[in-house]
């Protein structure tokens, strides 16, 4: 028996901040400097989305892997841990 992904992520819980833990640095760089916009792709909780021609940051979903200050090719992305008692809380580890 094999279970999807969808199925695993929806057994985390969050409690979410006010404040964003992620940001955007410049983000005229990821419109007009950055061909491939990683972040798009990269992020397994599917955060950042493009939508007419800027990229969002929709945190409150976020997995806090650290991938997208990794995969953004610019480093054009500010990530720190939540304020403490905020984000992601795993069922299962």
């Amino acid at each position: 028996m094999s279970v999807k992904v969808e199925d695993k992520l929806f057994l985390n819980r969050y409690r979410v901040d006010e404040e964003s833990h992620l940001r955007i640095v410049d983000p005229a760089l990821c419109r007009s400097g950055c061909s491939n916009q990683a972040c798009l792709y990269i992020c397994p909780a599917n955060v950042y989305k493009l939508e007419q021609d800027r990229i969002s940051v929709a945190y409150e979903g976020c997995l806090e892997c650290g991938s997208c200050r990794i995969g953004c090719p610019h480093f054009n992305i500010e990530w720190r841990f939540p304020r403490g008692g905020y984000g992601i809380r795993h069922k299962f580890g």
